[in-house]
């Protein structure tokens, strides 16, 4: 499963950049990083720290004014990644820059459904937002676990995947379902490469470490 970082944050994606393979931004996580950087800016410098996929999200509602935002967005960086949410009009748009070439981000996907339509409209990926379904209760990761199996039985090119990730076992589940990608806020990433039982084994080596003579 390929590991995407959640975030619009250029301090944490050069920190986390050894591990990532892409990157995903929203005009929410944007916003939140109170950047100097103009939109096009912050993404082009994204694009030179990561050299995978970079989701940048259109704001327009109407398809032929998605399809003009996208066009100028993905002229940005060869690896950007445009961001269309799952509306009739997204879906119409998402079909119009596959047939150009230019790859396409379904977002705000709740149903395996809308994945289904997605797919079916040439959507590079489709995400899952697992964390907001659970919010209302509902079993996110079954979407996940039917979107990946809707798209493997017809043999769709379209990746899941897991987003709006909230803790470390929401990546566990991913992986464990068959997410093609989980892009992960920063905070996960970091829990996920703790456990006590590595602090005090490290501890304990080290200690032992001082006794031996060298």
């Amino acid at each position: 499963m390929k590991i995407f970082l959640d975030t619009a944050d250029i301090d944490q994606i050069r920190k986390y950049s050894f591990l990532i393979d892409g990157v995903t931004t929203n005009p929410s996580l944007i916003a939140k990083t109170k950047t100097e950087y103009s939109f096009e800016d912050l993404i082009s410098e994204i694009s030179k720290i990561v050299p995978g996929p970079i989701s940048a999200e259109i704001i327009s509602l109407e398809s032929n004014q998605m399809v003009e935002e996208a066009q100028k967005i993905a002229g940005i960086s060869q690896n950007i990644v445009i961001k269309v949410p799952m509306t009739m009009e997204g879906l119409k748009a998402t079909k119009r820059l596959s047939q150009m070439g230019i790859k396409t981000n379904v977002t705000l996907i709740f149903s395996a459904n809308q994945a289904l339509l997605a797919a079916n409209c040439g959507a590079t990926y489709v995400s899952v937002f697992v964390g907001r379904l659970d919010d209302i209760g509902h079993n996110g990761m079954e979407v996940v676990r039917d979107a990946v199996d809707i798209i493997a039985r017809y043999n769709y090119s379209t990746q899941v995947i897991t987003a709006s990730i909230r803790h470390p076992m929401h990546v566990l589940s991913a992986a464990k379902a068959g997410s093609h990608v989980a892009t992960i806020p920063p905070s996960v990433i970091e829990l996920m490469s703790k456990h006590n039982l590595t602090d005090a084994g490290l501890e304990q080596f080290l200690q032992d470490g001082g006794k031996i003579q060298s």
